[in-house]
């Protein structure tokens, strides 16, 4: 019996978790956060829907705190497995889990000091400890590689082209009847995208599970490098600071990139650029580390001599105080810091300092949940509550989305033409349920294809396309 239960991302962009059962051992494909509203944060906390230890395997899609972030958890629950990941993956892993780990100590210990907390004391989810022990189960993988994890369970990588080492999840079940193919989407990135290679051509499987981030939205045709430039320029008009809420890994390494090109092309002036997130700068020694993953266009760069993540006058700030002297700065320069949709991190000190400002500009670039600071920064809020306090937005909101690593669903249609055979069925996942229905009605409408939408905990057996239990 083969069965998928869906622990996360449903109705929702995080929490990504999906439990297949296959050859009676249990596999967990992701084991990520829950983020954004409340009520989701709260599962974080919940009692977990089966005994961790009886676990096999986790299997990473990504490094994404989304899709990685709760499997200190588990292991501090018990889990004690393999966790298989792509050897890039392995690497982010190696500094994002601890630093999650860091930024939920260092908050419980800020709620402490400023009393603003319901519980007494605030407590982390869990240790800098826990995440090291996670770390230690890793088993990394490169693109290709067909693993076994049963006598009849294999495990191949693909390139999903999402972030550094993101991968499509390619697994193979053999029965008496044949072979089942699951293949788990992860994120699926897009195509001529700066650094990464495009996302791997597949041509088809049984069971497809597949996100929907974008599933109701285009990214225009926007030119992100035009615009980036004019949302500097603009900021160095209006006189203050342009501040970036940025994912430390993908999203902060193809901002570098970008500014490094528009510098050479003399389109805008070589600004101080301060990257403040040592997780981000870690990734980006990660990034370089990782130059097999690179695209065609980026090695050739990088065979010439140049360090395409290196602006004219970049400067990472990893201590504390380090970190504070940019209150200092007035105008002119470019901070970039995590998390990217604003959720903690110090960026949540960055705009507490700098959004009553109306000289300053906040420049969203990536995707912002429902329930975050980001999304209601966004929405209009005339007011965000930073660390207890109601902090007035007087500065000026900018947002670009071209900068997204999420395919939006033109570019996931294009992803899905090159399947040779229908799949048995297609469970749209890790969307807001806007997304997720527009998605899965695009896919029947253009390829009259069987999709659902599955529940939070909802279990289906995939023995047969129309079982559900």
């Amino acid at each position: 019996m083969t069965a998928i239960s869906f622990l996360g991302a449903t109705g929702t962009v995080t929490g990504s978790k999906y439990l297949l059962e296959a050859d009676g051992k249990k596999f967990l494909i992701d084991c990520g956060l829950f983020q954004g509203l409340k009520e989701l944060r709260l599962r974080n906390w919940n009692d977990f829907p089966l005994d961790p230890t009886s676990i096999d395997a986790v299997i990473l899609t990504h490094a994404h705190i989304d899709h990685t972030g709760y499997l200190p958890k588990l292991v501090q629950m018990g889990f004690h497995g393999n966790v298989y990941a792509t050897t890039a993956t392995a690497d982010l892993c190696a500094i994002m889990l601890p630093d999650s780990a860091h930024l939920q100590e260092e908050d419980a210990r800020y709620a402490n000091k400023k009393q603003f907390s319901k519980h007494s004391p605030a407590l982390p989810l869990y240790s800098i400890d826990d995440a090291q022990k996670a770390l230690d189960l890793f088993q990394p993988l490169p693109y290709g590689k067909v693993v076994e994890l049963t006598p009849t369970v294999t495990l191949t990588y693909r390139d999903a082209g999402h972030i550094l080492g993101s991968a499509f999840v390619d697994i193979r079940v053999k029965n008496g009847d044949g072979e089942r193919r699951i293949l788990f989407s992860g994120d699926l990135g897009r195509p001529a995208q700066p650094i990464l290679r495009d996302p791997h051509t597949v041509f088809g499987t049984d069971y497809l599970i597949l996100e929907s981030t974008y599933g109701d939205r285009l990214h225009g045709q926007e030119n992100k490098k035009r615009d980036l430039a004019r949302v500097i320029n603009e900021s160095i008009e209006r006189g203050g600071v342009l501040v970036v809420p940025s994912f430390a890994v993908g999203r902060t390494q193809e901002l570098l990139f970008t500014i490094r090109e528009l510098e050479a092309e003399k389109e805008i002036p070589e600004l101080p650029i301060y990257v403040d997130s040592p997780m981000a700068i870690n990734a980006t020694g990660v990034f370089m580390k990782n130059s097999q993953d690179h695209d065609l266009e980026s090695k050739v760069a990088q065979l010439k001599g140049i360090d395409i993540l290196k602006t004219a006058n970049l400067h990472f700030t990893r201590s504390a105080d380090q970190s504070k002297a940019l209150n200092s700065i007035k105008n002119r320069a470019i901070i970039i810091s995590a998390s990217g949709m604003v959720t903690g991190g110090r960026i949540l000190h960055h705009l507490f300092n700098r959004l009553p400002d109306p000289k300053n500009t906040v420049l969203f670039i990536g995707y912002q949940a429902v329930g975050t600071r980001g999304r209601t920064i966004l929405e209009g809020a005339k007011t965000v509550k930073i660390h207890g306090q109601p902090i007035p937005v007087h500065a000026f909101i900018e947002q670009l989305s071209g900068f997204s690593a999420h395919a939006d669903y033109n570019e996931i249609l294009a992803w899905l033409s090159n399947f040779n055979e229908a799949p048995k069925k297609i469970f749209i996942v890790h969307g807001e349920s806007g997304q997720s229905r527009a998605l899965g009605e695009r896919i029947r409408s253009t390829f009259n294809w069987d999709t659902v939408i599955p529940e939070y905990l909802e279990r289906f057996e995939l023995n047969s396309p129309h079982n559900v239990i």
